[in-house]
């Protein structure tokens, strides 16, 4: 049976704690402003919240109601760039495209079958010089970069470390 996440994030704020730090150095390190940014599995916002008070504008999908209702929540607070959304990422055909998708231990949930669906749609969406950006089992790697060589666009990987690679689209 999955973890239910949404049953802990009713009860505990900022349950997934501080943001992911691969993530961190990379929005640190970026010299680009206003970025768009996909987040998906965002849970409460952990990244999102980071990646908007670096004045870039994120769209955070969820399928955990109580998640996304404390990332808006955050969001208002502080009167920053994010706009949550619940759906089922098997499913979920984001609108526009973006600089960045970010994807933070979130697709080894999925069933092999449907996390390659996933990932290969979402892909589609990354704009020109964007990137995608993973952190997830390492086991899962290969698949990953598989669907990237397998898919209609120009990939260079920048990061292939352990659980996390980072591509950037030609």
């Amino acid at each position: 049976m999955a973890y239910d996440y949404d049953k802990l994030y009713g009860s505990q704020p900022q349950a997934l704690g501080d943001p992911t730090k691969v993530f961190v150095d990379f929005f640190d390190r970026s010299t680009r402003q206003n970025l768009r940014v996909l987040d998906v599995g965002c849970g409460q916002g952990r990244d999102a919240v980071f990646i908007a008070r670096k004045g870039h504008s994120v769209i955070g999908v969820d399928l955990s109601p109580n998640g996304i209702r404390d990332l808006n929540k955050a969001a208002k607070a502080e009167q920053l760039s994010i706009e949550g959304v619940v759906a089922d990422i098997s499913t979920y055909t984001p609108e526009g495209d973006f600089d960045v998708v970010l994807i933070d231990r979130t697709l080894h949930m999925l069933p092999r079958k449907e996390r390659l669906e996933a990932l290969g749609r979402l892909i589609g969406f990354v704009r020109p010089g964007g990137w995608v950006l993973i952190a997830d089992e390492p086991a899962n790697m290969q698949d990953f970069k598989d669907a990237f060589a397998a898919s209609d666009l120009v990939w260079d990987i920048l990061l292939d470390k352990g659980g996390s690679l980072f591509l950037q689209r030609d």
